[in-house]
């Protein structure tokens, strides 16, 4: 099916129409094709999906948060169009010629190889040229073909071809590529090896169903090769756990959320992709999800990798495929349930309710009223937000805030004053790492009329013991000022990809919707151009939108767990978990070798029940928490002996 064009790129395009060939020759650029021009005609339709990624570091990286509605209008900076769609099919095949791996001359000639392989199969293509001497070469498809056909393909091409860069093809969330007429990271832009007009013909009649065939039959060999080879791959265990049906509701494994992702599976535990596929339905079925959970997933592109497994059958046939597949998985746990012990499943509750008397220590006491202390805490926050100005924008500034609210958040789901969450808690709630917090901490206690006070150095497993403190030359002014509405949060998870600035102005918006610019500067602290940024990544991802009165105010309807689950931050929260619990097993086992008191040295409240506190939506980084407290103290003195 031939893509729809807005009628004024095509206007702009006939204006170039001249005789077309055959078949495309190379080499001769057309310096009157705009790259204006040439971006509107092109990177439409040889996107896999209407988004693009924007560089900001001059060409090195093209990150998610930088990810942007693909528009006619030329970026000012280097992008890259998605290469793979929300189901995990591509519309083109890029093949990038690097001169970085060999040389411009290898380049040429392996372009002028795949060009003449191209033209016997039957195949039109469109090439352009970097700079820096690089070369693309773009074969337009009529039928999309799965993640998984294009890699096997361009991995089999790249046992041919040397300077053939495989890697866009072979990561379906990240792959894309800069197109024609995209700014270059040296200056230019990605110029047409040929005339507009026959590039934009070639891009609007694609090749044919019967090419794609020829092309894959001649490079049958190849294909199994490259297939032969990822058999020997070795997996991480992030990647390789066997799908577990006794997981927590909700909660599927990391190792099939990835497979859900990305498509990538190891191929000597599945023969094909539709055993791994099952797999992923077996597991979402086994954590308690529903149909429409799944299939949710898969129309947001949150699991195109799963969708892709699909894309095999017509697009009217592929949900009805699911629905068998899952009432399947339904029928096997239905068996395994019946077979298994009725309690086998059970997760019990801690039977111990937590201690929230009051607690004393060094002379200290805090109150055993929880409302009291729930009140302190605001007053706190508002003294924290006065004290904030100290700050700034600096990157140190921001992370410094961050933590701040981790400890407010801490005390609220305490309900206490008193704080005794170790750095690697923290470092999990805020995104950074625990060396990095244990420093802001000693940085915020020795500051004068601190913010919070360290009451007890750790030991053993036991946190440093902090209090928050309301400064006595802010505390008239804390007190008298109104309670900020809503919960504190420290760094969501979906921040962690798009950012802290981001994050400080999604804050603001969350307290006070219909903010202009210049008041999201002023409540913020952020540099004006800092907002402006921000502003553009969130709205990017339509987590807040422009009123025609140019206020701002956030999307209620988008979910920051989703698209934290569609960045693939949960999974590096989970390693972060994962490593901490490491060290936390590490520790504990010096501590029983090296220290005869130890059981005076473990914490009482081992299993507390953090969860039963009201805490924020994302509960990655707050039941968890719980689970990794280890003090700064403790990490120090294990490092020096």
């Amino acid at each position: 099916m031939i893509p729809q064009i807005p009628e004024r790129i095509t206007h702009i395009v006939h204006q170039h129409i001249s005789v077309l060939p055959a078949c495309p020759a190379s080499g001769v650029s057309n310096q009157r094709d705009s790259p204006t021009t040439v971006w509107a005609a092109l990177a439409p339709l040889l996107a896999g999906q209407p988004r693009m990624r924007l560089s900001r570091d001059a060409g090195k990286t093209y990150p998610q948060k930088h990810e942007r509605n693909l528009t006619e209008a030329l970026p000012s900076l280097p992008a890259a169009v998605r290469i793979f769609g929300k189901d995990g099919t591509c519309a083109a095949i890029f093949l990038d010629f690097d001169s970085s791996i060999a040389g411009t001359d290898w380049v040429q000639a392996d372009v002028r190889a795949v060009q003449s392989w191209l033209h016997s199969v039957g195949a039109r293509w469109i090439e352009d040229f970097s700079p820096n001497g690089g070369r693309h070469v773009y074969v337009p498809l009529a039928q999309r073909v799965t993640f998984s056909e294009a890699r096997a393909l361009v991995e089999a091409l790249g046992t041919r071809y040397r300077s053939l860069d495989k890697t866009p093809h072979q990561n379906l969330l990240h792959g894309c590529m800069r197109t024609p007429g995209s700014p270059h990271k040296r200056g230019g832009h990605q110029e047409l090896a040929m005339s507009l007009s026959m590039a934009y013909d070639i891009a609007r009649r694609p090749n044919s169903a019967a090419v794609w065939e020829a092309m894959t039959n001649d490079l049958a060999s190849e294909i199994k090769a490259a297939r032969a080879l990822r058999l020997e791959e070795t997996f991480t265990p992030a990647t390789s756990d066997v799908p577990v049906v006794e997981q927590p509701v909700g909660r599927m494994s990391r190792a099939m959320q990835v497979l859900a992702q990305t498509g990538m599976y190891d191929t000597n535990r599945y023969a094909s992709d539709s055993d791994a596929r099952q797999a992923v339905i077996l597991s979402a079925a086994a954590a308690g999800l529903e149909l429409v959970d799944v299939e949710r997933r898969m129309l947001q592109g949150t699991w195109p990798g799963l969708a892709s497994f699909y894309a095999r059958y017509a697009s009217r046939h592929r949900f009805q495929s699911l629905r068998r597949d899952w009432m399947s998985a339904l029928r096997y746990l239905s068996k395994k349930t019946t077979q298994n012990h009725r309690n086998d499943n059970v997760h019990r509750s801690p039977t111990s309710q937590p201690n929230t008397q009051a607690a004393e220590v060094n002379g200290i006491r805090s109150t055993s009223n929880p409302d009291a202390e729930h009140r302190f805490i605001r007053t706190w926050r508002n003294a924290s937000r006065i004290r904030e100005v100290n700050y700034q924008q600096s990157r140190t500034g921001m992370a410094r805030r961050m933590v701040l609210r981790a400890l407010g958040e801490a005390a609220h789901m305490t309900a206490s004053r008193f704080i005794e969450f170790g750095v690697r808690s923290i470092a999990v709630a805020t995104g950074l790492d625990h060396t990095t917090v244990g420093l802001h901490l000693r940085q915020l206690r020795a500051e004068k009329d601190p913010l919070v006070t360290l009451v007890e150095e750790a030991r053993g497993t036991k946190g440093d013991l902090y209090v928050l403190t309301v400064p006595e030359e802010l505390k008239s002014v804390a007190e008298d000022a109104t309670w900020q509405k809503g919960k504190i949060h420290a760094l969501r998870p979906v921040f962690r990809e798009l950012g802290l600035p981001a994050a400080f102005v999604y804050e603001a918006l969350e307290h006070s919707p219909g903010m202009a610019t210049a008041e999201i500067v002023r409540i913020t602290r952020l540099s004006r151009s800092g907002v402006h940024e921000a502003l553009e990544i969130l709205a990017a991802w339509n987590l807040v939108v422009r009123s025609p009165s140019r206020a701002w105010s956030i999307v209620a309807g988008t979910s920051l767990r989703q698209l934290a689950e569609q960045f693939g931050v949960l999974e590096a929260v989970a390693l972060q978990v994962q490593r901490y619990r490491n060290d936390r097993i590490i520790w504990r086992e010096w501590l029983s070798k090296n220290v005869n008191t130890v059981s005076e040295l473990l914490s009482p409240d081992e299993d507390y029940p953090w969860e039963i506190f009201e805490g924020p939506p994302d509960e990655w980084s707050l039941s968890d928490m719980a689970f990794n407290r280890i003090g700064c103290g403790s990490a120090l003195k294990a490092c020096q002996l």
